[in-house]
Parts: C-alpha cells; structure tokens; sequence
C-alpha cells in the first residue's frame, strides 16, 4: 500500500478553524440554547448552514428532519451535525488513493485554470519521489506556454521527469508520455490537463480526447481522474465540476487552499450533492503541504471545542 504523508491534527484543526466557526460554531451557538426547534429558529439554522456553503439543497435537507420530530433537542445539534457529517463522507466512498506496487499508475489530472492544478501535481510527485517513485508529468496544457513553463519549473523542484511539446496536440504529448513510461519503467504518470471553461464544448473535447489515449493505451494503468477544486470558492466549485464530469469520469476530489478557507464546508456539499470522495488536501505552499484526507480527522478537527 502506497504511504502518504498525513496531516497532524493540530494543524489540520488549524487550518480548518475558519470554517468550524461559519459551520459549527455559529450554527450551535444559534441553536442548542433554545427550547425546541421552532419554524424560526430552523430557518434561522438553514440560512447559517447555507451561508457557510454547505449548500442549499444539503442544508435543506438537514434542517427538515429536525421538523416534526421530538428525539433530538436543541441541546444536542451538535452531535447531531457531526454524525450526519460522518454519514455523509462515509456514503461518498473511499478516500485513500487508488495506487498499485510495480504496475504504472496514471493519474489524470483536471480541473479550471487558478485552482491550483500545477502545484498539486509537483506537490504529489513530490510525494511520490519520497516513496521512491520514478515520476513522469505529462504537460497536457499545451496551449498556455506559461503553464508548461511553470510546470517544468516545479517538476524539476520535485525531481520528476517532464515531457511537453509547446502548442501540440495535447493528446499526443500523453500518447508519447504513456510509451515512455512503458519504455522505461515508470511508476506513475501524473497528467496535466486545460482548464479553460470559456469554451466548454472545446475543453470537453479535448479531455475526452486524452482520456481516449489512456483508455485504448493503457487502460488498466488509469488509476484516478482527480477533479482540483479551490476551497475558496465555494459552491462555485460545485458547478465548476459539473462541467469537467460530463467530459470524463472524475473519480476523486483534491481540495487546495484549505488552509484558512472559512468555505471548508464544501467538502461536505462535494460528498454529499457528487457523490465523489475528497482524497487530498492542500493546507500551505510548501511541497510537505500537500497531505492525504482523513474523514475522521477532519470532522475531528470542525467539532473539537
């Protein structure tokens, strides 16, 4: 099983503490002093929990089991969220990253431009160049000449191998990268991808396109396609990854810039509204700072007073 670095707990409470206020804090101190779960103070709830971008329909649906029954009291609303909590990133499926020993792993990488998909991809081959892994990025965002220059920047920092061919064919550039690997032995391939929303129709194809070239390739070695989604923006996020999963198949979630991102409920509405895993999180700039999600101790981390 392939080891990831995790997050201790201090920090991860940390760097959540912004959302524990918006999400628990405010929403139990609105709360458990009341007598019983009247029309207004559900409202009240449901308002909060939308606010810190928990997501209508999630927060509606949360709320509404609270109406017309007497079992759980005011008193108890925090216990009540942390389980529904729980509940919610246990139904979303495994977080742990699909990874096999002495096999080529491919890991397609998508998500909009801004959202960080460059330094998670030096960040996790960094990673996996501390297992011992032979890393090869895959520059499949031919079109911005300064997102391949970027990125040979941080392959380089990370000690992973590179291949990229300014304004080819994206497709082409991970066809020539997956012979490679094969050729040489790689452990993993980590696939940079455009994402360019402006012209939907063309990003769809294009990452159609690639995943095409994986699929007739090398179709057992595709591990995960890992949607990257900024924590800052919020519900935003959700709509930006609707797009990206009527192009291919997104299996997992990375979250970056959760550290001080007081929108960390999104990993709730992620889980709950896409049914899609959270599996890495990005707390900080420096390359340690890319860290494997752990459910528990994220919901650990928001309830902990």
């Amino acid at each position: 099983m392939f080891k990831f670095f995790t997050e201790s707990f201090q920090n991860l409470k940390n760097a959540v503490s912004n959302t524990t206020k918006t999400l628990v804090d405010n929403v139990v101190n609105s709360v458990e002093e009341e007598d019983e779960f009247s029309e207004f103070v559900l409202d009240d709830m449901e308002d909060l929990l939308i606010s810190a971008d928990l997501g209508v329909s999630y927060a509606s649906e949360l709320v509404d089991k609270l109406r017309n029954q007497t079992k759980i009291k005011p008193s108890e609303i925090r216990s009540y969220l942390k389980t529904e909590f729980t509940k919610t990133l246990s139904e979303a499926g495994s977080s742990t990253l699909n990874f096999d020993n002495d096999k080529l792993n491919i890991y397609f990488i998508a998500g909009v431009n801004g959202a960080g998909k460059t330094t998670l991809i030096a960040k996790l081959a960094y990673k996996f160049k501390q297992e011992g892994k032979r890393v090869l990025i895959a520059a499949g965002d031919t079109f911005r000449a300064a997102a391949e220059e970027q990125l040979n920047i941080w392959s380089n920092r990370a000690g992973a191998d590179i291949v990229r061919r300014d304004k080819a064919d994206p497709a082409s550039v991970v066809f020539e990268a997956i012979q490679k690997a094969k050729n040489e032995n790689y452990d993993i391939i980590l696939v940079d991808t455009a994402g360019r929303l402006q012209n939907k129709f063309n990003l769809m194809e294009e990452l159609s396109k690639i995943k095409g070239v994986i699929d007739k390739n090398a179709p057992e070695c595709l591990k995960e396609c890992i949607l990257v989604i900024d924590a800052n923006t919020g519900q935003n996020g959700l709509q930006q990854a609707k797009v990206f999963l009527e192009a291919i198949n997104i299996t997992s979630v990375a979250l970056t810039k959760l550290d001080g991102s007081a929108k960390g409920a999104i990993v709730l509405a992620i889980a709950k509204d896409m049914k899609l895993p959270i599996k890495l999180i990005g707390v900080g700039e420096k390359m340690e700072d890319l860290k494997a999600f752990n459910p528990d101790d994220f919901i650990n981390a928001l309830f902990e007073e």
